[in-house]
Formats: structure tokens, sequence, C-alpha cells
């Protein structure tokens, strides 16, 4: 073969590329020149940075800034995924407006279990107790109505306790206190 080889007629023949001109060389090296200084700058900035120990905030907002208290509790409550504990918490201050002041009068919620998602309630009277057994269902629907579905699956209602055990000097070893008497 030769060094001139034939030009295939199929194929389109690469353009020569014009030379730049004078304008069009000072255009390049400005440009690389500001990449450099650019490059440059962050490097220092980042040096002065590092011996200022970290970033400092200025004029412009980032996430650093302050928040107001609202806000900052929020987005702890969001990051750390509190929010169906907070929601029932919520729930509980809540309990009059839910249920109605009638029953809040009588019933209390005292615990909410995240795992198993039950609400335990405890009622003054094993009437309101029996009562408010009949009511779980429309109570579940309401709950999961105002904190999402499936948050409350269950509600554990409990009767009134018993009377307080007292340990004393008047006591007898081993004894039950009420419950030896009546059974």
């Amino acid at each position: 073969m030769s060094e001139h080889a034939e030009a295939d007629p199929g194929r389109p023949q690469p353009r020569p590329q014009p030379e730049a001109s004078g304008v069009d060389l000072a255009r390049v090296a400005l440009r690389a020149a500001k990449e450099q200084a650019r490059a440059r700058g962050a490097a220092a900035q980042q040096k002065k940075q590092a011996r200022r120990g970290g970033l400092r905030s200025g004029a412009r907002a980032d996430g650093r800034d302050p928040l107001p208290l609202g806000a900052a509790i929020n987005r702890l409550i969001t990051e750390r995924g509190w929010e169906t504990p907070a929601a029932v918490g919520g729930v509980m201050g809540r309990w009059p407006q839910i249920v109605g002041a009638e029953v809040a009068q009588h019933c209390e919620p005292i615990k909410y279990d995240e795992d198993a998602r039950v609400l335990t309630v405890q009622c003054d009277s094993t009437a309101w107790a029996t009562q408010l057994r009949l009511l779980a269902p429309q109570l579940v629907a309401r709950l999961n109505g105002d904190l999402g579905q499936g948050t409350v699956k269950l509600i554990k209602v409990l009767g009134p306790g018993g009377p307080q055990q007292r340990h004393g000097r008047l006591r007898a070893p081993g004894s039950k206190g009420p419950g030896d008497t009546y059974g």
C-alpha cells in the first residue's frame, strides 16, 4: 500500500479543523485560567476551614442555621422515626376530645405498646370497663382515622386495681392483705 490511501467514496471525509485564531486562543486560555483559579480557591478555602475547626455559617441559609423550636422538634421526630409514638402521645393528651368528657372522667389511657400496637386503658369501675370493652371497636376505628390506619389494633381495657397492699410493722409475715380474709 502506498502512503496515500485512496478515499472511500461511501465514507465522509473529516473536515480539517480551522486553526484557532488569536481571539479564540485567548478565550481558551482564559477559561483554563479561571478553572485553575477556582480549583486553587476551593483548596485554599478547605484548608482555611480545616484550620478554624470546620465549617462556619455564612450569609446564605444552610442546614446548620437556627430553627424555630417547633420545626426543630418536628425534624428530630422525623429523623429518629418517632412519628407513631409522638402521635399516640398526642392522643393521650387529647383523650377527652376523642372519647368524650364523660368516658374520659372514668377511663384513662395508660400505655401504648408500639410493637403489638395495643393501647391499654384503665377504668375506675368494672361497669365502665365493660362499657369501654363494648365501645372498643368504634374507638379503634376513630383512633386509626386520627393516627393512620393500623396504628392501633386493639384496646386492652383494665378494670380498677385492688386495694394497695401495705407492708408495715403491724402486718403478719406472708399475709396478702384483704385477700386473706375474703378469699
